[in-house]
């Protein structure tokens, strides 16, 4: 019996090489069963047409397959299911067991408060033709060649002791010179090795900001701000002050008596994008400093400054010592890095390292180490420059569409971005329209899980633009507006 072509798809979302992947394809219908012994596959010319490959990477994936005797080939007939493919498992269905434990009374604590960590994003987001989501690469934008050259070279026998020595609570060398020496200085900042820990991107930053200072203190944090900073805040037992921002982002003069340690977005803030001027910058460190108050400034997407140059960061204005800045990768390169850093005075960056070095001492070597290398090769800065053109092409075609529909921006960076944080007509619950808009394959983010309190507003949605091609933004934003019409 023959394999019908049509059974065969190559998954989007795969990783490696066109024949790599159709090897991996092929094996997989096998090991579950759904190609049999001596069943018949397609013809190499049958199956690159299909799929839209060159007929000799098909030829090379069936004869990796043949090599395995995973498949066997038969004269002039073809290429078949071999006889000494393995077999499909077979697992037996485990009983059903009563569970004795009392989990309400075993938990010591509790870290899970229901909300999704992907801000509702579902694991196949990029089926959707219109995603108008935040935070995630475009794969066409990307170096992969050069990233992975990087990768080859940091695997090299010259850098062994990075990739497979246990370095104990120490940060690659090379990747801490490259931060201290070019990208702080570009924020403004000077910094010396020993006040600069790398971290597993900036949520795993802000985690150890907020137990080493913040554990069981007052703290002030913005209003609408990042869902995970709070949630971290609680699991650190700090009593939160939410603090309302407006247009020009948190009011120093807002932060109530007895704050201990401040959060903060300043140079675009998260959600809304707005950036903190000058006048509010200095503002805020004075009252940190009336307070005695620490301030943590997550400046987690300053690379993306194409449309004017970014504030100077809060750090660089801070002569007291009080300000602890969080940078990440994962906005500029990929969200998969998770790779990141922290940049304070000596005494803290000494007890994060202690307590990072209690979990999971430091993120692993060869990663450090290949991302130390496509910075300091210039790929890097080859890459943001490549993202701030397209980020900006698409953000002009963003301002057009919504402005031909008539839809409500509530804010847009001053200097850049990749979102807009959007408001709904009064009376729309923006929960309620992206349920209806991903039938109609667009994907917003509703904007309730950003704001504190028991009765969040619901009218507030936020549209990300780094995952969508310029052509296919106005109908999105078409669709979108069509929705809130019949909504109303």
């Amino acid at each position: 019996m023959a394999i019908p072509v049509e059974t065969f798809h190559l998954s989007p979302s795969a990783q490696g090489t066109l024949q790599a992947r159709i090897q991996q394809m092929v094996a997989e219908g096998i090991l579950a069963g759904r190609f049999r012994k001596g069943e018949k596959l397609p013809s190499t010319r049958k199956l690159a047409q299909h799929l839209k490959v060159s007929r000799i990477t098909v030829t090379l994936a069936y004869t990796e397959l043949l090599a395995n005797d995973f498949l066997i080939a038969r004269g002039r007939s073809g290429y078949f299911v071999s006889d000494n493919a393995p077999e499909p498992p077979v697992f037996d269905t485990p009983p059903e067991r009563a569970d004795r434990v009392d989990w309400t009374s075993a938990l010591a604590q509790r870290f899970d408060d229901g909300q999704p960590l992907g801000m509702g994003k579902p694991a196949d987001w990029t089926r959707y033709r219109y995603p108008f989501i935040y935070g995630q690469a475009d794969p066409t934008l990307f170096d992969h060649a050069n990233w992975r050259l990087c990768a080859l070279q940091a695997m090299g026998a010259r850098n062994f002791d990075a990739l497979t020595q246990d370095q104990f609570d120490a940060d690659d060398p090379e990747l801490v010179s490259f931060i201290a020496r070019h990208t702080l200085p570009r924020r403004g900042i000077l910094a010396r090795p020993d006040e600069i820990l790398i971290t597993m991107g900036a949520q795993n930053a802000l985690w150890i900001a907020a137990q080493v200072l913040a554990a069981g203190r007052p703290v002030a944090v913005e209003d609408p701000c990042y869902p995970a900073l709070r949630q971290i805040l609680r699991q650190a037992g700090s009593p939160l002050r939410s603090v309302p921002v407006d247009e020009c982002g948190l009011p120093p003069e807002q932060v109530p008596e007895g704050t201990r340690v401040i959060f903060t977005t300043p140079s675009h803030q998260c959600p809304t994008s707005a950036t903190l001027p000058l006048a509010r910058r200095k503002a805020l460190l004075a009252r940190a400093a009336e307070l005695g108050a620490l301030i943590v400034e997550d400046d987690y997407e300053f690379e993306m400054s194409y449309l004017t140059p970014p504030s100077p960061a809060l750090k660089s204005l801070d002569e007291d010592g009080r300000v602890i800045y969080v940078g990440s990768f994962s906005k500029s390169l990929f969200p998969g890095l998770r790779l990141g850093y922290l940049v304070g005075a000596a005494p803290f960056i000494r007890e994060a390292r202690a307590l990072r070095a209690s979990v999971l001492r430091h993120p692993p070597g060869h990663i450090q180490r290949t991302t130390a290398h496509f910075l300091s090769l210039g790929h890097y800065d080859a890459l943001i420059r490549r993202i701030g053109k397209a980020l900006a092409a698409r953000r002009q075609v963003m301002e057009e569409a919504v402005a031909q529909h008539g839809l409500r921006v509530a804010g847009r960076g001053a200097h850049g971005g990749s979102s807009l944080w959007m408001r709904a007509p009064d009376g729309i619950d923006t929960a309620v329209l992206a349920e209806r808009l991903r039938a109609d394959s667009v994907m917003i983010e509703p904007g309730k899980a950003f704001f504190a309190g028991t009765v969040p507003p619901r009218q507030f949605y936020r549209l990300g633009y780094s995952s969508i091609p310029s052509e296919r933004i106005g109908a999105g934003i078409g669709r979108i507006a069509a929705a809130l019409e019949s909504m109303s």
